[in-house]
């Protein structure tokens, strides 16, 4: 049915996620429903997604269920202001993935989607500075290459240089 999915991306995904919140476990996932909830449900978790709302003007979403844990797959550099919405998070376990900020790259743009646009490609650092500094701290951390099949100077980069960046963080 999905034939084009990030496989490489979600199996890491999965993997870290399995890792920190083993199932079952009942989860907020920031943003709509999507493959990779599915992919989560298949592995024994209760999914809970957002319903496409913009999360920078109503952060106070994330507190209307109950959870185990709150997770945002690429999300945050989504928003103009992820912190907003990592204040208001009620629920003590956070699991995030975002996009590294690349030097050879311009940060994404659809040109025929207005919401399908990074306000922010941080750096590692950054994105730690934002969860401490909004309330959560930070249990493990990893990074992973996502290369593709092309060639060139940039190709070759990415086989080498992280592009995604995952996060278990407990409220402090």
């Amino acid at each position: 049915m999905y034939s084009k999915l990030p496989t490489k991306r979600y199996d890491h995904t999965l993997e870290f996620l399995k890792k920190v919140l083993p199932a079952p476990a009942t989860i907020l996932d920031l943003g709509i429903r999507n493959p990779f909830s599915e992919i989560m449900e298949q592995n024994g978790y209760t999914v809970i997604n957002t319903k496409g709302e913009d999360l920078d003007l109503l952060p106070e979403i994330v507190k209307e269920h109950k959870v185990d844990a709150v997770t945002a797959f690429e999300i945050f550099e989504h928003l103009l202001a992820p912190f907003n919405v990592l204040r208001t998070i009620e629920a003590t376990t956070l699991i995030a993935t975002i996009p590294l900020d690349l030097w050879f790259a311009k940060a994404y743009r659809s040109k025929t989607d207005m919401w399908d646009r990074h306000y922010h490609e941080f750096e590692d650092w950054q994105f730690d500075w934002l969860l401490e500094k909004s309330g959560w701290s930070i249990q493990e951390k990893e990074k992973w290459t996502s290369p593709i099949s092309k060639i060139g100077f940039r190709p070759i980069l990415r086989k080498f240089t992280p592009r995604y960046y995952a996060v278990h963080a407990i409220r402090n």
